[in-house]
């Protein structure tokens, strides 16, 4: 290491709710973090974007700036821990921090999903670690188990529950009986959702996050922007009903496997069967499931954002990164390339699907519904059929069809003048 005495001294990038936990946690456990490993962690210097606003923590003269170019090229400072988000100015600041022969400390998950290949490269050009637990699944230990304990397995499946904000309002719909505004307005006052809740309801969050563990997992480069999505906000409190009386539970699902050399990664309201490990998890808590060839079924469970989690990661980054400095044992970047592999479109993937229909409730209604699935080739599993006088909601479950099957029969089933409306298709994990 640089510094004499095992420390490390540290730059960081924002402080904000990570930052400022971050600040927090070595303040207070710094002193036992230096007992326990031998590492001296020291709070070099510290940009923000509005220095001269009241954050509740006091700093020595000269460590808070307004400038995040300075902290990184400050010569004083050995690693770079950014927190600030956003794609710019953090992938710069990094880059240079990388070129400087900085090692890097990062909880951005957007810019990670969508340059971390470009970050993975330059780290291992400059000898320097690159190290990324916390912009997946804050305090959820995720990235080191795929990158180091399950090392010798091939992995053929990581699965998730990997955002909390969709997870708690697809919990209370459930509990409660509420509709998905509802939820979400509870979720606000909560503190779970954003003003602005798109990112997480939309998808976007669990497929940056998602996107991040396929590249990881499969060592091949996937892109936020190559995750099929969709969200939960078409997802109704009926729907949760019938699958619970299906033997269902409804989840905001983030799916990856590898597949005859492809790979398929998307993210969308799913049902679970009810003894599925992912099904029990509630409320804002994220889970990941990894399903590798000789280590077999693997499941982490635990608070996926907030401050303390996701700080605690962060500083256990910070950590190993020191111990690696001391070791001379740099350059550990967050996964080993091969060879890219082309991504399956979202047409060619399969799975079963539940489908909430409302027709005209009279005879011969569902034989003509049935001949659709039949021409088309996709498998009715279950039928419930509940009448509301001139109207009748019809469910139907499928066995696995074809993406592109299925789109062919929603297609025609809007042409028919008895169907009133499809309320919703939902996808189904596993075979039916």
């Amino acid at each position: 290491m640089r510094r004499g005495q095992g420390e490390l001294r540290i730059g960081l990038l924002g402080c904000g709710t990570v930052g400022g936990a971050v600040v927090r946690l070595l303040r207070t456990n710094g002193a036992e973090i230096r007992r326990r490993t031998g590492v001296g962690l020291h709070l070099a210097r510290v940009a923000v974007a509005h220095p001269e606003k009241s954050r509740g923590l006091v700093f020595d003269p000269g460590v808070l700036t307004g400038d995040a170019a300075e902290v990184v090229g400050d010569p004083q400072v050995d690693v770079i821990a950014e927190v600030m988000g956003g794609v710019e100015p953090a992938r710069r600041l990094l880059l240079d921090a990388i070129e400087r022969g900085k090692s890097v400390v990062t909880a951005n998950k957007q810019l990670i999903a969508r340059h971390g290949v470009e970050l993975f490269g330059a780290a291992a050009r400059a000898g320097v670690d690159l190290r990324l637990e916390a912009s997946v699944g804050g305090g959820l230990p995720v990235i080191q188990p795929l990158k180091e304990s399950l090392a010798a397995n091939r992995v053929l499946e990581v699965a998730g529950i990997l955002n909390g904000t969709t997870n708690y309002i697809l919990t209370k719909m459930a509990d409660e009986g509420w509709e998905f505004e509802e939820a979400l307005q509870d979720a606000q006052r909560r503190g779970f959702a954003e003003a602005d809740p798109t990112d997480d309801v939309d998808g976007h969050d669990a497929a940056a996050k998602l996107a991040i563990l396929a590249t990881i997992a499969f060592h091949t480069p996937v892109h936020a922007d190559d995750v099929y999505r969709e969200g939960i906000r078409r997802v109704s409190a009926q729907d949760i009903a019938f699958a619970r009386e299906l033997g269902f539970a409804v989840k905001l699902l983030a799916l990856a496997r590898e597949q005859q050399g492809r790979i398929e990664a998307r993210v969308h309201p799913a049902l679970l069967p009810l003894d599925h490990p992912l099904a029990s998890i509630r409320n804002e808590l994220n889970a990941v499931f990894v399903r590798g060839d000789f280590a077999g079924e693997v499941m982490t469970v635990g608070r996926g954002a907030g401050g303390e989690p996701t700080a605690s990661a962060v500083v256990a980054d910070l950590i190993d990164v020191a111990r690696n400095h001391r070791a001379g044992a740099h350059g550990r970047v967050g996964w080993e390339a091969s060879e890219p592999r082309p991504l399956r479109p979202i047409e060619d993937t399969a799975s079963p699907v539940y489908l909430l229909m409302q027709v005209t409730d009279r005879p011969g209604v569902f034989a003509r519904i049935a001949a659709i699935f039949g021409e088309e080739g996709v498998s009715i599993a279950s039928i419930v059929q509940k009448s509301r006088g001139q109207t009748a909601d019809i469910v139907i479950v499928t066995h696995t069809a074809l993406e592109s099957q299925m789109r062919r029969v929603l297609a025609r089933l809007e042409g028919l003048d008895v169907l009133h409306t499809v309320r919703n298709a939902i996808r189904v994990a596993g075979e039916v």
